[in-house]
């Protein structure tokens, strides 16, 4: 059973790790997680993208999603609504992200995104150990780019 308490879990979410990503500090961002942490990107109809801390099974190395959003995007994250159920250690976050591609950035010319997300987390000793991130683009219907972040297909 979980012991942390609500104002834990609210923490590491918005301030630790949302904090860390809009400050684009990759360092403080893994902190965040579990040596073996997983994290799975659902958008639309896509093949959902999967990284975990050590690369296995088939998942990307998980800086490297960090490592492309940043590269190539200032990201900025409001409107949060929390929920957390403490006693399993669990929350979730619906919230507005606001991606700036960088001047250098190939996705400069597809101007600001403004995405809708709802991310839900298990954890395990006070940190993030499983991230599904779900999450969807209102402008993408007037679009020809289907992934938002620009991530590259995995091979």
């Amino acid at each position: 059973m979980g012991s942390h308490s609500y104002e834990h879990y609210v923490k590491l979410v918005e301030e630790d790790y949302f904090g860390n990503v809009s400050r684009q500090d990759i360092a403080g961002i893994l902190a965040c997680f579990t040596a073996d942490a997983r994290v799975t990107i659902y958008h639309g109809d896509n093949e959902p993208r999967r990284f975990s801390g050590a690369g296995e099974n088939g998942a990307s190395p998980l800086p490297s999603f960090f490592e492309h959003l940043l590269g190539n995007y200032d990201p900025q994250f409001s409107d949060f609504t929390h929920f957390v159920d403490a006693e399993n250690d669990r929350c979730s976050v619906h919230f507005k992200v606001r991606l700036t591609p960088k001047a250098d950035s190939p996705y400069a010319a597809s101007g600001v995104l403004n995405l809708r997300n709802c991310n839900f987390f298990l954890c395990r000793d006070g940190k993030i150990h499983d991230m599904i991130i779900y999450y969807s683009n209102p402008e993408a219907a007037n679009s020809t780019n289907p992934v938002p972040t620009g991530f590259p297909t995995a091979t």
